[in-house]
């Protein structure tokens, strides 16, 4: 037998591109032909003409540009930590939660029982479950979202005027944002547990964390929260739901003023225990520092990015930069994942929390890959975190050099979320999150993965188009 050489026509393909059913792309393979699978959806429905509209707005690239520009710009330091009745202004009887407004006859199990929790906390009534009532009446309480006091809140989000916050500043422009502090994770506040435990830890927060807290960063002088998370995705962090690596240099940068404290020892060893047991309390700084960033990005006229996602237990609301402080709402989502113990899908409430802020600034959820043992706490596998980390790029207008991935050979995290581009390919921006139960006093249930309601996005790119019409 003799060997022949075959010579293809110079018209052969060297590569095909499979777009739709996957039985056309093997078929290709199966001949030896080079395939790349495109995954390609049509628009979201009844998105085709809006679609239109914004990207022939003049206004948009330069927009985008711009308002990306802002964010990147940004450099969040922290500089103190002080009660919210300082801070904020709160007065007795005014709470701050987490996500888009609603009122008491809407909110969800968790966010009740934060709620209640905070109230005896700040003394209104002596047992969390009479709290209920003095809700329910709306006599001399109030309920605001965080995002509209500059500040931000994981889970329930729930803030009161006792409640020591950490303080962050861009030092060019003297914006602030603002964040309680971290519980820790099982039965804390933020998800919705309110029991003599929660409510003794509260105290202790108040009484000696937060005080101790507040004398050492001012003492250490600004915190470069920015830099930390650019080093934090580099070292297995995603600086959502994993923040070992960032609350261990958190502490290397204010340990040394801690112990030079007024504090008695005992005290700062206590801190020094809490802190250094809790690997989310980290959390509470990348969250204050990615909203001053997305802060900056906000009202540039014509801009396709979102500014802010969050969540309350109930509903799923975005904001856009070129639309404002105009919410656009859906209902919040279960999350997949992960449960403890005996809990089950049923125990769990739907999606809870502004903590998607870090998303919406390109980590957490997004920066996946930056952080393969995360999925052991979230559900999913490795390969799944690097496919995510690669398509949240085809929703983002552009990346953050300053947050480089290592394993996408060190790309900068994805930046800026376009609602055009989640409306034209139909992939929804990914969330990894904890799990409240969905009943108040329970606590937490598990983590999981999550996405926004996909009909935020057609809403938000529908009056986008609106004033695109209206300036034309």
């Amino acid at each position: 037998m003799t060997a022949r050489t075959v010579s293809l026509p110079s018209t052969a393909p060297t590569a095909v591109a499979a777009v739709g059913a996957d039985m056309f792309a093997t078929a290709v393979a199966n001949q030896a032909v080079p395939v790349e699978r495109v995954e390609w959806k049509p628009p979201m429905d009844g998105t085709a003409d809006d679609l239109a509209t914004v990207a022939a707005d003049p206004l948009r690239r330069d927009a985008n540009a711009l308002a990306v520009s802002r964010m990147l710009d940004v450099q969040a330091m922290l500089v103190g930590v002080a009660p919210a009745s300082e801070l904020l202004g709160l007065e007795k009887g005014q709470f701050l939660h987490a996500g888009p407004p609603i009122e008491w006859a809407r909110a969800s199990g968790p966010l009740r029982g934060a709620l209640m929790g905070a109230a005896a906390f700040e003394g209104l009534v002596e047992d969390p479950e009479d709290a209920e009532a003095l809700f329910a009446s709306g006599a001399n309480v109030s309920l605001e979202p965080c995002h509209h006091r500059s500040a931000v809140g994981p889970m329930a989000g729930v803030v009161s005027p006792s409640m020591w916050m950490f303080v962050l500043e861009d030092p060019a422009t003297g914006r602030r944002t603002y964040c309680s502090l971290n519980e820790g994770l099982g039965k804390v506040l933020r998800y919705g547990a309110y029991g003599p435990e929660v409510l003794e830890r509260l105290r202790w927060m108040r009484d000696v964390l937060g005080p101790l807290l507040g004398e050492a960063v001012s003492a250490a002088g600004p915190v470069d929260a920015t830099a930390i998370l650019g080093q934090m995705l580099q070292m297995g962090d995603e600086a959502h739901n994993r923040n070992r690596a960032g609350t261990l240099m958190l502490l290397r940068d204010i340990a040394p003023s801690m112990v030079r404290s007024s504090r008695s020892s005992e005290e700062v060893a206590e801190a020094f225990a809490f802190m250094g047991g809790n690997d989310h309390f980290f959390l509470n700084v990348a969250m204050p520092a990615c909203k001053l960033a997305l802060d900056a990005a906000r009202d540039v006229p014509g801009s396709t990015m979102v500014v802010a996602m969050a969540r309350n237990g109930t509903d799923f609301g975005i904001q856009v930069s070129g639309t404002g402080d105009q919410w656009f709402t859906g209902p919040a989502q279960l999350a997949d994942g992960l449960f403890l113990g005996d809990y089950g899908p049923d125990d769990a409430n739907p999606d809870i929390g502004d903590s998607a802020i870090t998303e919406t600034a390109g980590i957490g959820g997004f920066a996946m890959a930056a952080a393969p043992a995360i999925v052991r706490f979230v559900g999913g596998t490795v390969p799944d975190a690097l496919a995510t980390s690669r398509r949240m790029r085809e929703i983002t207008i552009g990346e953050n050099n300053r947050w480089p991935i290592p394993v996408l050979d060190f790309a900068g995290a994805a930046t800026g979320i376009d609602v055009t581009s989640v409306c034209r390919t139909g992939i929804l921006p990914q969330i990894n999150t904890g799990m409240a139960g969905k009943v108040a006093g329970v606590g937490q249930v598990g983590a999981g993965l999550v996405t926004p309601p996909a009909s935020i996005f057609p809403a938000a790119l529908a009056e986008l188009a609106r004033r695109t019409r209206a300036r034309g």
